[in-house]
């Protein structure tokens, strides 16, 4: 079965899409649910706002996709849970699916799945795992025509306190080529240290959307402007979770990316949605 039908609920007519992340909660983390404590609050917020899709567990789609009307966001599925984020990690690090994740994303009307591709230091039995994952839920998910958004991640070593971004292109590149061979339909990648080059991430996805991964909370200015450079090096839209949820307007905030992603606006073009 063909995936263009739901991945045409997902992307605008102009091929662009912004997905905003709130999955934080699946991962157990304390910070990561700072501000969204209330989900349906979260939620009708963000539906408001009109993002063209929004990234939920399967415990929180309910939110969504109770809300009546024909309108509203896409819901994008997180499929996997791990506890490779904490300061201090535990002695046994995991990546699993959920289980029958594409029937349980068939009963919620889902657009997309979306699971894990890390790429830890010293780690490999985790990327095992999500290459198992993955191989697992391509399958399934090509029979009922469900696309799959693979999100490669880099990350340096957890020496300091929690995994954070590594953007090295030598090492996102190689990445995101194996989540493509292994099927994706749709790349969720970092930003790599020199925005300029995100280029090449583009051209080794060999025509699968690139869709920008926005990590942790930045000043309003640099996620704007890096946005706006992303998008002029060919990338397909965001997935932002943070620096819109967390945002004293996050309504705002997602207009303003919005605007980038769509209508090509600049960042101060953009930030005017934040004034008031």
């Amino acid at each position: 079965m063909s995936v263009q039908p739901r991945l045409n609920r997902m992307f605008g007519a102009d091929g662009k899409c912004f997905d905003v992340a709130v999955d934080h909660g699946f991962f157990g983390e304390r910070s990561f649910i700072t501000d969204i404590e209330d989900m349906p609050a979260v939620i009708a917020t963000l539906v408001d706002a009109n993002p063209d899709a929004i990234q939920l567990s399967v415990g929180q789609a309910m939110h969504l996709q109770s809300i009546p009307g024909k309108l509203k966001p896409a819901l994008v599925l997180r499929t996997d849970i791990a506890n490779v984020y904490g300061k201090t990690l535990p002695t046994h690090l995991f990546s699993r699916i959920i289980a029958n994740p594409v029937e349980q994303a068939l009963k919620l009307d889902a657009a997309c799945l979306c699971v894990n591709l890390f790429m830890l230091p010293n780690q490999p039995e985790v990327h095992d795992q999500c290459i198992q994952n993955i191989c697992q839920l391509k399958l399934a998910s090509a029979q009922w025509g469900m696309p799959l958004m693979i999100e490669p991640l880099v990350m340096k070593d957890n020496a300091g306190g929690g995994y954070m971004v590594d953007g090295d292109l030598d090492k996102i590149l190689p990445l995101v080529r194996q989540a493509v061979e292994l099927g994706a339909d749709v790349i969720k990648a970092d930003p790599c240290d020199d925005v300029s080059q995100y280029h090449k991430v583009v051209e080794v996805a060999g025509g699968k959307p690139i869709l920008v991964r926005g990590g942790g909370r930045v000043p309003d200015a640099e996620i704007l402007q890096r946005t706006y450079d992303l998008m002029q090096q060919g990338v397909k839209g965001i997935v932002y979770g943070r620096n819109v949820i967390q945002h004293k307007k996050p309504a705002g905030m997602t207009k303003a990316l919005m605007s980038i992603v769509h209508d090509g606006a600049t960042p101060d073009q953009a930030a005017k949605h934040l004034e008031g």
